[in-house]
């Protein structure tokens, strides 16, 4: 059953990374994860650079859906914050190989921030997931 539909307006760019606009029906239970940061189950920071702490990030959150039912490709709208300074691009990259090509990406916001509140964290991914009511 299709409970979202990606649309991309013929007016705006359309990017193969997110979808500019994610419209999901009635019949689905929504999933929102608060922000991941790059630690492991510890707390401790896995890798010193944008690209590792992403990757890790992405693993939490994925473990986050599954928890609740849910897995990557459930998610509709991602929020990803990157400290002032690091490489976007760099983030991006990491985020693409979680990603890997699924089809119908979702809406995506990046902000560039002063800090995060993990000492040493360079970026924080949340995310909203749409699931099919069984």
């Amino acid at each position: 059953m299709t409970i979202a539909t990606y649309i991309n307006p013929e007016t705006l760019p359309n990017n193969p990374a997110f979808t500019q606009v994610v419209r999901v029906a009635a019949a689905a239970d929504t999933i929102y994860v608060g922000g991941q940061n790059g630690v492991d189950s510890s707390g401790r920071l896995v890798g010193a650079d944008v690209a590792a702490q992403t990757r890790q990030s992405l693993a939490n959150l994925q473990t986050c859906l599954a928890a609740a039912g849910a897995s990557i490709e459930h998610v509709v709208k991602w929020t990803i914050l990157i400290v002032d300074g690091q490489s976007v691009q760099e983030g991006f990259a990491a985020f693409m190989e979680v990603w890997a090509g699924r089809p119908n990406p979702p809406a995506i916001t990046v902000a560039l921030v002063a800090g995060l509140a993990v000492p040493g964290a360079l970026v924080e991914v949340e995310a909203v997931a749409a699931v099919p009511v069984s």
